[in-house]
């Protein structure tokens, strides 16, 4: 980050990513544990020198003393494996930042690489791994840390890729391997693992697995959660918290809480086969683009679908099956949400920025790219992005929360032709599921946007309310990086929302969360 970014970011109040102590005293002991915590989440600034007071900032006024006092002290605990395991600062990652004439000492914390983590303090991760939750850092559980501690050895020891004791071909879903197969023969007609037989097939991609070392083989985990039956998945030696769920929400009656339901009812087999394209075939109904038929193969004929489908097969390989949670999908008219849980072995930067992939569950990402989904290169998020771009849609935001560690994706489904819109037409309304201009409601009863209002801004508004109907925790900033605006302009809109009682904040501005006003409606 430049010293400008920084200096920014000092005069703002603590945040998820940002922290303020006072060193007047000496060397804070509290540093460490916001050091461990913005480790194990996503980074982070902690600023010496500096205090937080009723939403007021005081500085400490350090001196040159005690400014190169306290470096010595960070590097001599930095460098003691007995005080903190893990160190990714270097030296530009320390520096000394004046801001009116107040004299503080910022370090940038990274987000520690997973195969660091936990980062934790005193020479035991349990009871001294810390993470970030809002502005405040709270010390993790047993449970968070062996989850940690797993994905570090992912991948060595992946957890889909185990072995599962005492698993036959009767806990394979007959049927979903014969779709399976037929679809490996489309993609790859003269492919010599068409002739082979059923066990010699899953074996060749990896649901059926061969331990040289130990000479033990068998069923993989990754291997019957894609092709197994619904209870030989949920038995307690494979998957026991496992639950996928689609959820279609098409209508804008708030008493009716679903249109459509895709989940493990006891009608079909809920493996991530039959899941994937049940699921795929409702979402791309969802889509304003065509599509065509190919044989007997749906072949999609625009870059949206292919997104879509990048998506999807994302979520259900990138997932923390071994983390309480579940796979939630749901589609609107004018968004689609996917959430799993666990969050991602890269950061959020660098699933963006492509060409580098870190897979918790490689064996099914391996049954997946065989149907030619899930790419390895690192190129899913280009593939998502390209084809929301391709139609001008806002671009895909991924979120990530701690205290369930969960990773979210929205996908919002609008135009972007403001020439339909106009202030005395678009009503505003929590019901209405379009954020386009087309699907917005016109009923008298609904709330109307204020006719000060451009038309850019209506969309915006529309936009934003859908944002926060997917995830009620988003921060104005995450909404500014999907919309493609500046904080300033995202805070401006908020304001008009809840000026016309659209929307309201429950809690405070750094924890709290906001709220759609459902029962404003029918009342402006």
């Amino acid at each position: 980050m430049t010293t400008e970014l920084i200096r920014n970011m000092i005069g703002q109040t603590e945040s998820t990513e940002l922290e303020y102590k006072s060193a007047k005293g000496g060397f804070p002991e509290s540093f460490w544990e916001t050091f461990s915590a913005f480790a194990n989440t996503h980074g982070g600034i902690i600023v010496l020198g500096m205090k937080e007071k009723s939403g007021k900032l005081i500085p400490d006024g350090l001196d040159d003393t005690q400014i190169a006092k306290y470096k010595k002290a960070f590097w001599d605990c930095a460098h003691n494996k007995g005080k903190v395991s893990a160190t990714m600062l270097t030296d530009r990652d320390v520096s000394v930042e004046e801001v009116e004439g107040n004299r503080m000492l910022v370090f940038r914390i990274p987000k520690a690489a997973y195969d660091l983590k936990p980062v934790y303090l005193n020479g035991n991760p349990f009871g001294n791994t810390y993470r970030r939750n809002h502005e405040g850092d709270y010390r993790c559980t047993d449970s968070e840390v062996r989850l940690m501690i797993a994905d570090a050895e992912s991948q060595k020891h992946s957890f889909d890729s185990m072995i599962l004791p005492n698993y036959t071909m009767d806990d394979i879903d007959m049927p979903t391997l014969r779709a399976y197969r037929q679809r490996f023969l489309l993609r790859h007609e003269n492919h010599p693992w068409n002739d082979f037989d059923d066990m010699t097939f899953l074996t060749k991609i990896g649901a059926y697995q061969v331990n040289r070392e130990d000479g033990s083989e068998g069923f993989t985990r990754g291997g019957i959660m894609m092709l197994g039956k619904t209870e030989s998945i949920t038995d307690q030696v494979c998957v026991p918290l496992y639950f996928v769920d689609y959820q279609e929400k098409l209508s804008s009656d708030p008493m009716l809480r679903w249109t459509d339901r895709i989940y493990p009812d006891g009608t079909w087999e809920a493996n991530l086969f039959q899941f994937f394209y049940k699921t795929y075939r409702k979402l791309s109904q969802l889509l304003p683009t065509p599509f065509m038929l190919k044989g007997i193969d749906r072949q999609e004929e625009t870059t949206a679908h292919i997104a879509l489908r990048e998506a999807l097969a994302n979520c259900l390989i990138h997932c923390n099956y071994a983390q309480i949670g579940n796979i939630l999908v749901v589609g609107r008219n004018s968004s689609i949400m996917m959430r799993n849980p666990g969050c991602m072995l890269i950061s959020i930067d660098e699933f963006y920025a492509g060409s580098h992939s870190i897979c918790r569950n490689p064996t099914l990402q391996k049954l997946f790219m065989f149907l030619g989904y899930g790419e390895k290169a690192g190129s899913g998020a280009d593939i998502i992005r390209k084809g929301w771009d391709d139609n001008n849609w806002p671009m895909p935001v991924l979120t990530e929360r701690v205290q369930p560690e969960e990773t979210l994706m929205t996908l919002v489904i609008t135009s972007s032709d403001s020439s339909k819109v106009s202030p005395e037409n678009i009503k505003m309304s929590p019901e209405t599921d379009g954020m386009s201009p087309e699907n917005a409601q016109t009923s008298p009863e609904t709330n109307v946007v204020s006719p000060e209002m451009s038309p850019e801004n209506v969309q915006t508004s529309q936009k934003i309310i859908e944002l926060i109907r997917n995830n009620k925790n988003i921060t104005m900033q995450e909404m500014a990086n999907v919309l493609g605006l500046n904080k300033r302009s995202v805070a401006r809109n908020i304001k008009k929302l809840q000026e016309h009682g659209l929307i309201h904040r429950v809690g405070a501005n750094k924890n709290g969360y906001w709220e759609i006003d459902e029962e404003n409606k029918g009342s402006r």
